[in-house]
């Protein structure tokens, strides 16, 4: 399911689907790893609408993740784990959110990574109690990005990428 639209000198090593998952709303980046390092290819952060009844909702994140997965054919999707609130509600609906958002991810096949938030801060900045800041400034100094305003769910899904590029690439060299 690899695309190979990767300029002549580089070899693409894989193409990782990162989600921060949510239920009003959802990070989405797409990052390629090559021989010369990672490069952002698409992220955008996607709001169900909040009319909608709840399961229309998640019906609406289900099928965003599918056109995801059809239209840039990652070799891996990687998401965050679910980080308990205090506000159970809220809890709920983001784990019924991650459900669905498994849910089409296993029905595509691609290889599921999933990465807790301590995780992804400690990878993205080297501590693994990271502000919101923090791991914003490091993921514009890792990535090249386009110019323009991003919401704080889109870096998440960035950095969830660049986690699973990281770790993906400690592992593969231990075997």
């Amino acid at each position: 399911m690899q695309n190979k639209k990767v300029a002549s000198s580089q070899h693409l090593v894989s193409r990782i689907l990162g989600i921060d998952p949510g239920y009003g709303r959802i990070g989405i980046a797409v990052v390629e790893k090559t021989n010369r390092g990672e490069n952002l290819i698409h992220s955008e952060c996607f709001e169900t609408d909040a009319k909608l009844e709840h399961s229309k909702r998640l019906l609406a994140l289900g099928e965003k993740i599918k056109a995801t997965i059809n239209k840039y054919e990652p070799n891996k999707i990687a998401i965050e784990t679910l980080l308990w609130s205090k506000n159970k509600k809220t809890a709920l609906q983001v784990a019924e959110a991650r459900g669905v958002i498994l849910l089409e991810a296993e029905r595509s096949g691609v290889l599921i990574k999933e990465y807790n938030p301590n995780q992804i801060k400690l990878a993205v900045t080297g501590y693994g109690k990271s502000d919101k800041k923090q791991v914003i400034n490091m993921v514009e100094k890792l990535i090249k990005l386009e110019p323009g305003k991003r919401h704080d769910d889109e870096y998440d899904a960035i950095a969830i990428a660049l986690t699973c590029s990281a770790i993906s690439l400690s592992t593969e060299k231990l075997v």
